[in-house]
């Protein structure tokens, strides 16, 4: 380490003691992470949690070579130390940042380009609550969908994390917004976030209510998160030469799809995921954030829409409270 704040040996971690359900997560002392060439030291003060951490939790989604085996994909807090050919940050700099693991924990490490200055006048909370979701947002509605001013887009899950992130962003950048959620009340939230149109799924038909909204042409571009049957019917939902981006599947990764209706339509379907993604590539990412989305968020024309927070040793309450599906927007572990 090149510079270094006093750092304990240890810390304490929330760690997967075995596959399964929420109570497996559970507090154990770990060594301070040792950092590489180009890496950065955070002391942790908050961590946000996401759908992928529940999956890691319950041994569906394993993480990548080399990266730590606690949950956790975003934090915020103090650079504390710095590796070898650190060139921008400093000790003592807040950041938040993308991690590809180890986020449920007092200490994480991060290379140097995968973090970002915390916004002006956000909290550390507020800023864990960014880095997930403002990557996977821009990549695929911005780089990856195409989405431009006066387009119409369609975003399911519009209370999630994910969901709450893509109605500010695509709103901010002039598209016409529809999403759908489960509840009245969620609705009303999405609305509220900028959303032109809320379409309750579970007592309305989502592609009907589309192409109601847009006078039969259909959605340009639609992020779903479901896969499962939804995929046939984004294929209705969308507009000729509309972009479908996948990036989950919590209602089955398998479906059957009228490739007729693609062609026809001339429809583009794709999907990512960003944490097996590189170092370079997430780097790509933050800067365009930087430049695009760092400056509405310090003006707080967008912000993160904060659900609930609580302390790291509770993060088995924080997965419950995921997967009971009554959440508006982000999760977050409270650190200190």
């Amino acid at each position: 380490m090149a510079q270094a704040q006093k750092i304990p040996d240890r810390m304490t971690a929330i760690a997967i003691s075995v596959p399964g359900g929420p109570r497996v997560l559970k507090p154990e002392k770990r060594d301070v992470p040792e950092l590489g060439q180009g890496e950065i030291l955070i002391r942790v003060r908050a961590a946000g949690v996401n759908r992928p951490d529940v999956l890691q939790r319950k041994g569906a989604y394993p993480p990548p070579a080399g990266a730590s085996d606690l949950p956790g994909l975003e934090v915020s807090g103090e650079v504390a130390a710095l590796g070898e050919g650190v060139s921008r940050w400093r000790v003592g700099d807040e950041v938040c940042a993308l991690t590809p693991g180890g986020g449920y924990a007092e200490y994480a490490k991060v290379h140097e380009t995968n973090a970002l200055p915390l916004p002006a006048g956000f909290t550390f909370t507020e800023a864990a609550a960014l880095p997930e979701t403002f990557f996977t947002v821009w990549h695929n509605v911005f780089e990856r969908g195409a989405l431009t001013k006066g387009e119409t887009f369609l975003v399911h899950g519009g209370s999630s994390g994910i969901g709450t992130t893509a109605i500010q962003l695509a709103s901010a950048f002039g598209a016409h917004v529809l999403a759908t959620a489960g509840s009245d009340e969620k609705c009303a939230a999405c609305l509220k976030l900028g959303a032109d149109r809320a379409i309750n799924y579970r007592n309305e038909d989502f592609v009907a209510a589309t192409k109601e909204a847009t006078g039969g042409r259909g959605a340009d571009l639609i992020l779903d998160m479901v896969g499962g049957d939804y995929v046939a019917r984004n294929y209705d939902a969308a507009a000729v030469d509309g972009r479908i981006v996948q990036i989950a599947t919590q209602g089955g990764a398998i479906a059957s799809a009228d490739f007729a209706k693609l062609m026809v339509k001339r429809l583009t379907h794709t999907g990512s995921t960003l944490r097996p993604r590189t170092v370079e590539f997430k780097a790509g990412v933050a800067a365009a954030l930087e430049a695009q989305v760092w400056p509405l968020l310090a003006s707080r024309r967008i912000a993160p829409v904060m659900d609930m927070i609580f302390p790291l040793r509770e993060a088995w309450r924080a997965h419950e409270r995921m997967e009971e599906g009554e959440h508006v927007g982000k999760i977050v572990l409270d650190v200190t």
